[in-house]
Parts: structure tokens; sequence; C-alpha cells
């Protein structure tokens, strides 16, 4: 028979098992522990992650929003610009050896020559600016009436003895001119049986305005009513029309006087010796009509416009510079009391206007 267990030794082994059982406690506490923490970690972590990510979403697209919107903006500024800013075909004053140094850079030997002409210009002949003139086959025409009307100059002699609104119809049923239906309105090359009633609209517009500049005493007011006339090319046009036209009427008239053997000109028995422009037809068929549209005015051509309008017209050639043909003028032998207009040129095909 088993012996009784003793009490003593019954609570040791109890005394041994309970350090065990709290021991499982605690590990299981501390697992638990770090289960959560690592689950709470990576949550943080992801939403981390995620936030970071729409971050940099957000930077991406409010980037792109902002280049598109400043592109868009830049377009419609532009656009507005060009819509209500005027295009003016004569530009405003800018100085004379800045706009050289500008134009021409380099060492070639013409950009060379062409520094040398712009200086000859400052310090001899006193000009301080120059006007850029629209580049195209009207230019001289555009430059030599600019001139004219901000400087309030009056009608030639001759336009104050006859109403030049009239003189298509003079040209069809006094001189039986009847070519003139192929009269060619630059570019839009207009020709047929209403081509006088669209000179007679032309030549109306120019002497309208002709009147009205030459009436203005106010220098400044002059100038802002050309700013305001020649940035309205097809009111500019009609004009550069008329001008063609007095160049034609006035060819004709003198070679009227040819026929008779009256003493003219000899600027236009050179104009009637070539074989291109023997007679006023030949001279609008193969010249004038060009005007505007494939070429611009000829030194020929510029003679006729200064005895035309009579106005003595200097053109400094700076391309000619250090030679006799340098400063020339049109007509060579204008009468003293015409007054004096001045261009120059680069090339003889397009012109500025100096400023003094």
């Amino acid at each position: 028979m088993a012996a009784p267990r003793s009490p003593q030794r019954a609570r040791e082994r109890e005394r041994s098992r309970a350090p065990a059982a709290g021991s499982d406690q605690v590990h299981s506490w501390t697992l638990a522990t770090s289960q959560a923490l690592d689950t709470i970690w990576r949550m943080a972590k992801g939403f981390v992650m995620l936030a970071v990510s729409f971050l940099v979403a957000s930077v991406c697209y409010f980037r792109r929003l902002h280049l598109y919107s400043g592109h868009k903006l830049k377009w419609w500024i532009g656009y507005l610009q060009r819509k209500f800013k005027r295009n003016l075909s004569v530009e405003a004053e800018v100085d004379l050896l800045s706009y050289c140094a500008r134009e021409w850079k380099g060492e070639t030997p013409r950009t060379k020559l062409m520094r040398k002409a712009y200086e000859e210009l400052f310090w001899r002949h006193h000009i301080k600016c120059v006007r850029q003139v629209k580049r195209d086959n009207y230019d001289a025409l555009r430059s030599v009436l600019f001139q004219i009307f901000s400087q309030g100059i009056s009608f030639p002699s001759w336009m104050k003895e006859k109403d030049i609104v009239k003189l298509p119809e003079k040209l069809l049923f006094s001189q039986g001119c009847n070519w003139i239906q192929q009269y060619s309105f630059g570019p839009e090359k207009y020709t047929g049986s209403n081509v006088f009633g669209k000179l007679r609209k032309c030549v109306e517009l120019l002497k309208t305005q002709w009147t009205e500049f030459n009436g203005i005493r106010d220098y400044h007011k002059r100038g802002s009513m050309c700013n305001t006339l020649f940035s309205d090319a097809i009111l500019e046009y009609k004009l550069y029309e008329a001008l063609k036209f007095i160049m034609l009427y006035q060819v004709t008239e003198v070679y009227e006087q040819m026929k008779t053997k009256k003493v003219i000109p000899s600027l236009f028995r050179l104009l009637f010796s070539r074989e291109t422009s023997s007679d006023p037809l030949s001279f609008m068929m193969n010249h004038l009509n060009s005007v505007g549209d494939t070429c611009g005015l000829e030194q020929i051509d510029m003679f006729i416009l200064g005895y035309s309008l009579e106005v003595k017209i200097k053109v400094f050639r700076l391309f000619k510079f250090n030679s006799r043909d340098f400063e020339v003028c049109y007509p060579e032998e204008p009468l003293r009391d015409w007054p004096e207009i001045s261009l120059l040129t680069e090339n003889d095909r397009h012109y500025h206007i100096p400023v003094f």
C-alpha cells in the first residue's frame, strides 16, 4: 500500500508549475503585441505609400495643367494682340545706328559697306532715326505718300486746276483710251468694263484723304491720323492704285504733247525710247500693271512719280556708298518750289523713311 504524499512536496510541485504558466502568458502577450504592431506598421506603411503616390500624381497633374494653361494663355494673348493691335505698315521711329547694328552684323564686305553708309547718314546728313516700311511691292508708293500726308504737302498745281476724280472718264471719252479697261489693280488683276468706276473710287479716296491731311496744321495730329490710315490695308491699296493711275494719266498727257511736237521733259523721252514703254498702253501693260503684284517701282517710275506729284524725291542708295549714285533725286531737275521728301534704300527694291 502506497504511502500518502507529503503535503510539503505537493506544494513544491505546484510552486514549480506557477512560473512556467506565467512565462507562457507573458510570451503570449508579447507575441500578440508584436503581431498587432506589425499589422499597424504595415497599414501605416501602406497608407504613407498611398499618400506619397497620390501626392506625386497630384503634382504631376497640376504641373501638366499649369503648362497647358500657360500655353493656352500665351496663345490667346498673341491672338488678341494680333486681333486688336494696329498693324502699321510704317513703323515708329527707331535710332538709325541701333537699327544698323541690329540688321547688319558680321564682317562681310557688304556688311561693312552698309555700316559705313549708315554712319555717313548719321554724321554727315544728320539723319538720327529711321521708320521701317512694310516690305512689299507697294513700299515705294507707301513711303512717298506717307511723307506727303505726314508733312501736309499740298496738291500739285495741275491737280488744283482739274477734278482728278473725273480723269478716268476723261481718258476714255476725250482721248479714246479704250485700252484702259486692261488696267490691273496689283495682285487683284481686276480688268473689265467697270474698271473706270473702280478707278474713280480710288482717285476719289486719294483726293479726300489728301485734302483732309493738307487742312491739318498740327504735326502731331497728322502723325496720329497717318498711323490710323496706314494700318488699314484696304484703304492703303486703293490709295496706291490711285497713285499708279495718276502716273498713267501723266504719261498719257505727255505722250499726246509729244505727238504734237511739243517739248517734253527728258525723262519722258527716255521712257518712250524703250521698246517696253514706247506708248502709254505698253507702259501700262509691261510695267505699271505689275506694280503691287510682282514688282515695285523702277528708277524711271520714280522719276514719273516725282514729276506727277510735283515733289523732289531724294533717295539715299546705301549700296552705292562712296559713288556718285549714293544720293539721287527723282526727277533730277525739279522746280525750285517743289517740296522735298527723302527715302533710303539698301537695294533699290525696298525703301524706308529717314528722319532728320
